[in-house]
């Protein structure tokens, strides 16, 4: 198993190794096996905080892929907040009209939509269109 091999290799705390873990994760929810795969989220999301920060992008990925997983077994709050605490720490790192952040809002708009909380949803979408409107206007005036 790559997994295990990376480990042995590279070790725990590896950034591929822990790639290769969260990308395990996903195998395991199609699975069924929701209790691995949030503890092997879980694992990742806290080494890379510990390791890389709160604010870098490989560990706001995985605080992003876990409320994927929230999102996935109908816990929308804590979807809601992971996703929440994601969009404004990458507003303040690499902006708010960066892809990702976009990205973050339309997963955040989706989580709103599968409540039926639809003003809250399209009040982000017509926000993140906008934006990329924007983005999108200035990319043709260069």
């Amino acid at each position: 198993m790559l997994v295990e091999r990376r480990k042995r290799l590279l070790g725990e705390e590896h950034p591929d190794t822990l790639t290769s873990i969260a990308n395990l994760a996903p195998t395991k929810q199609n699975q069924g096996q929701w209790k691995e795969t949030e503890e092997l989220q879980v694992m990742v999301m806290e080494t890379r905080k510990r390791i890389l920060g709160k604010d870098h992008p490989d560990t706001l990925e995985s605080n992003a892929n876990m409320a994927i997983i929230h999102q996935n077994q109908g816990q929308w709050k804590k979807a809601e907040e992971l996703q929440m605490m994601v969009i404004e720490t990458k507003k303040r790192v690499v902006g708010e009209e960066h892809p990702d952040t976009q990205e973050s809002i339309a997963h955040l708009a989706l989580t709103y939509q599968s409540q039926s909380q639809l003003k809250e949803a399209e009040e982000l979408e017509e926000m993140e269109m906008e934006m990329r409107k924007r983005m999108l206007d200035e990319d043709l005036d260069l």
